[in-house]
This record gives structure tokens, sequence and C-alpha cells, in this order.
């Protein structure tokens, strides 16, 4: 059977090639409503698919995106993900999402296996670890967006939060509610949001002359939380609050918290980075810092769609709030 082509849908609209090579490319500026439906009926009728990889070469452009997430575990990365396609899809785009799994290696493979498919741009959560990598795509003007994540000497559009002020902001709540033996827990300090979440806990105690102690500062792999969380109760002098550093953290210091009996909001106050959907329905509810995720992926995209528009742009950087949302967890004070 014969492939329909643009031809035969200009013939059956009764239209020029040119005017449905514009409808197809969205171009409407100079085209009545009339002349929209009729192109629409025509291409509808004879099933007309446009040939996309024709269309690439002669545009110069795939309407392909990719995403590299550090962990799709993390509700941060799936929410982002979420927006960037709701972004992409309103402007006939398509995403491609890759999940690094905060792997260098898989990120690199991404990177090079995104490319080859010719992908207009690439909206990443950087480990951190690829930098001539990264420093490569800034000197190809390749338009690249950091989301969540910095990386010192690269020079492209990031957005992310303030991860030190909303810790600081959690702590000092928990000060205010008595609280002196704080502790906090988070996956190793090897990425940007982590180190400046630690920075901020410790800028509140310092701010409130309290003194950092090293026993109270859990930092170590997700598989071993539970573990360190059961020397560091074990102790004397045990913390009366605690700040999971983020979702998958909450998640195994919850886990501690059955196993030993542990009453949230009475014997232990917690604060949670990152506003789990589930944070509002548990008994009691749980203390979350809220981060902007939609927004974030908004935004992303939107700086993505810009730089693939131009042929040359200045890196942007958009540092967004978190909210401290207080719930059961931590609204009581303790002496």
């Amino acid at each position: 059977m014969k492939r329909t082509t643009m031809a035969d849908v200009a013939h059956e609209a009764g239209v020029s090639k040119s005017t449905v090579s514009q409808y197809l490319n969205k171009r409407y500026e100079y085209m009545g409503e009339d002349t929209k439906e009729k192109v629409k009926a025509a291409i509808e009728k004879l099933g007309y698919q446009p040939n996309s990889i024709a269309r690439s070469l002669k545009q110069k452009r795939t309407s392909l995106i990719g995403i590299i997430v550090g962990n799709i575990m993390h509700g941060i990365s799936t929410e982002v993900s979420r927006a960037i396609e709701d972004y992409c899809h309103e402007r006939g785009m398509h995403a491609i999402v890759c999940n690094a799994y905060d792997d260098a290696d898989k990120e690199k493979n991404y990177i090079e296996m995104l490319r080859a498919r010719q992908v207009d741009g690439l909206i990443i959560f950087p480990t951190g670890e690829n930098v001539e990598m990264y420093k490569q795509m800034e000197k190809e003007n390749f338009p690249v967006v950091f989301v969540d994540r910095k990386v010192d000497d690269v020079q492209v559009s990031t957005i992310v939060v303030d991860n030190r002020d909303a810790t600081f902001s959690a702590v000092e709540h928990l000060i205010a509610n008595g609280h002196k033996e704080i502790a906090m827990v988070t996956p190793p300090l090897t990425i940007y949001p982590r180190i400046e979440r630690v920075k901020g806990y410790q800028d509140a105690l310092k701010a409130h002359n309290l003194s950092f102690s090293e026993k109270n500062l859990i930092s170590t792999k997700i598989a071993n939380i539970v573990d360190e969380l059961e020397v560091l109760f074990a102790k004397s002098n045990p913390p009366t609050a605690l700040v999971a550093g983020n979702d998958l953290s909450f998640l195994e210091v919850m886990k501690f918290i059955k196993k030993s009996k542990i009453r949230v909001g009475e014997d232990l106050a917690v604060v949670v980075f990152d506003n789990i959907s589930f944070a509002n329905i548990l008994t009691p509810t749980i203390t979350t810092i809220a981060q902007p995720a939609y927004e974030m992926g908004v935004k992303a995209a939107e700086l993505m769609y810009k730089h693939i528009k131009k042929d040359s742009f200045e890196p942007e950087l958009y540092t967004l709030k978190t909210e401290l949302i207080i719930r059961e967890s931590s609204e009581g004070t303790f002496s």
C-alpha cells in the first residue's frame, strides 16, 4: 500500500505543501482557522504520519529531550520528570527519562546514548563526577540544564532549592520547642544538596549556642541507617529530635522507630526533608520540608525550551524556597 505523503494531504485539503508543513510545525501565525481545520481533517482522513526523521534532518532538531534523574525512587525525581513531560507535551516535544541511580558510569553512558539519539538537550540531576563531559557540552553550546544539584566550575543553567536555609529553619523550629539533642540522618555526603542540608543543620545549632556532636550526624548508605540508629540510641543522652535528610532516609528511620517502639511526637520529634505524599495521613502526621518539585521541573523545561530555540545562551541560576509544614510529629514542646 502506498504511503500517504504531504502532497496527498495538501491535495485533499486544497492547500499548498508549505501550508501543511506550517501546520505540522505548529506555525499558525498566518493561518486561518478554516485552513487549520481543513488540514487537520485531511490528515485524519488519510491517516497521514509525518516522517519524523526527515523533519529532524530538515529542522536540525528532533523535538526530543533527555532527562537523567539521580534516583527515580526519590519523590522529587518523579515529580520533576512529570512536570517536564507535561511542559514538553504541550509543545509537541517528547522526553526520554533515564535513571542513573547516582552512578557516574551510568550517567556517562546515558549522556552518550541520548546524544547519539540526537536529543535537542539534556536535563540532568548530575552526579557531579563527569565534570569533563559536562564541560565539553558547555563548550559545544549544547543545551544542558542541571536540576537539584550544582556542580562547581561548570557553567550551565541550574535550578536548586535553598537546602541550607531549609534545614536551618527545621532545626530552629525544633530548638524553639525545647530540643537540644537533635540528630540528622542522611545518605553519604557525596552530592551538593546533602552537603548543604547538613551545613544548615550545623548552622542552626551554632546560631543557638548548641554544640554539634559527631555522634548525632548519621551519614551512611540507606541499608545501614537502622543499624546506625540502634547504636546512637543505645548511648547515654540520646536525641529527642531527628531530621531525615530525604524520603528514603525517612523510611529507614520509621523502620527503626517501629522496631524500637519509640513514640513519634512524644519520645522523638521527627522532621523529613521532602514533602512525602503520605505525611498527612500517618499517625501522628509528619512535619515535612516541602520542595517545589513541580515548579522546579517546569522551570527546567522552560530554560531548556529557551536554550533550544537559541544558538547561544547565558547560563541562569534559580534558587527556589522550600516550605516547612509543621505537623504533629514535631509540634509538641519538650522539656
